[in-house]
């Protein structure tokens, strides 16, 4: 439940300025982001800092860390699962910074190319949405039990800096790269067979590979992240984009070979590969010009 006052029903803040969702105000999120799903994950990537600054748990399951990588802030915010929630961090951190945003996402994905196996890393040049067409479930005119929705690409730029840095750190042979199937459930949507309800998927990856050749994984959240970069363009469409975006995928489950992934290659690949994207984040803007105040942030006295 919330603790404080909101100021606003269509753009809830606290009368210091958090929030709703996530409940970070100004000066406590750096431009640089890393998100990821799991905030036991967040925790693992922050060992890495070099000071941790801030660390904030919303009442909605948000957590916030942000400290200090080669003497430069960054935030690592753990989101929890699925379009709704990354469309919650996206909109809500994008009010309490100002500057642009790169933010990458760092998460798990089921594989759905040959080759890559439990462990490996997928990086998405792009995403496309899945989503289930409820009028199919009731409506015998209705063709698609799914819908299939146009891929939004990556920012090239950061993505080409993050397949740089993963190659270096966990080595060509475990870096793939492709589009990501953005579902917007975890079974169904994703094409997982099941006895105890209907969901009409039998043929649902045969035909997201022959729609989208380049399909190489099934997750549930880069989709929104990159649209959400694509439209960050002001209210009117019309001012430069301030959001860019990128993803690197831990396969957790290998859908071609039927296997899922250890804890131990879980916990030995997150070490390894957040340090790449860490990397990554500080080569793309390695500095604060242009970026968020430094007076009133929690970096303020480290830089």
């Amino acid at each position: 439940m919330p603790e404080e006052q909101m100021s606003s029903a269509n753009r809830p803040t606290s009368l210091d300025g958090r929030t709703y969702h996530v409940e970070t105000k100004r000066g406590e999120v750096s431009n640089r982001i890393i998100t990821v799903g799991d905030p036991q994950r967040a925790h693992a990537i922050s060992q890495h800092l070099d000071t941790i600054l801030m660390t904030k748990q919303s009442h909605r399951g948000f957590l916030t860390i942000t400290g200090m990588y080669k003497q430069l802030p960054v935030s690592i915010v753990a989101i929890g699962m699925g379009s709704p929630m990354m469309d919650f961090f996206v909109r809500e951190t994008r009010m309490v910074v100002d500057g642009p945003l790169a933010i990458i996402r760092f998460g798990s994905c089921g594989s759905i190319i040959s080759g890559a196996q439990t462990g490996d890393i997928i990086i998405g040049d792009g995403a496309f949405g899945i989503t289930r067409n409820y009028a199919y479930f009731g409506d015998a005119s209705e063709k698609d039990a799914y819908v299939l929705w146009p891929n939004v690409d990556a920012d090239a730029v950061l993505t080409e800096g993050v397949v740089s840095e993963m190659v270096k750190g966990v080595g060509a042979q475990r870096v793939f790269r492709g589009l990501i199937g953005n579902a917007d459930s975890f079974y169904g949507s994703q094409g997982r067979p099941g006895a105890d309800f209907y969901d009409a998927n039998e043929g649902l990856l045969d035909r997201v590979r022959k729609e989208f050749p380049r399909a190489a994984a099934l997750e549930m959240e880069s989709h929104m992240l990159f649209h959400l970069a694509r439209v960050s363009t002001g209210r009117t469409g019309d001012e430069p984009q301030s959001v860019r975006a990128a993803c690197a995928l831990m396969v957790f489950a290998d859908r071609e070979g039927n296997s899922f992934i250890s804890p131990e290659t879980s916990r030995q690949m997150t070490k390894v590969a957040s340090l790449a994207l860490l990397d990554a984040l500080v080569k793309d803007m390695p500095t604060q010009a242009g970026l968020h105040p430094v007076e009133g942030s929690v970096w303020q006295n480290n830089l």
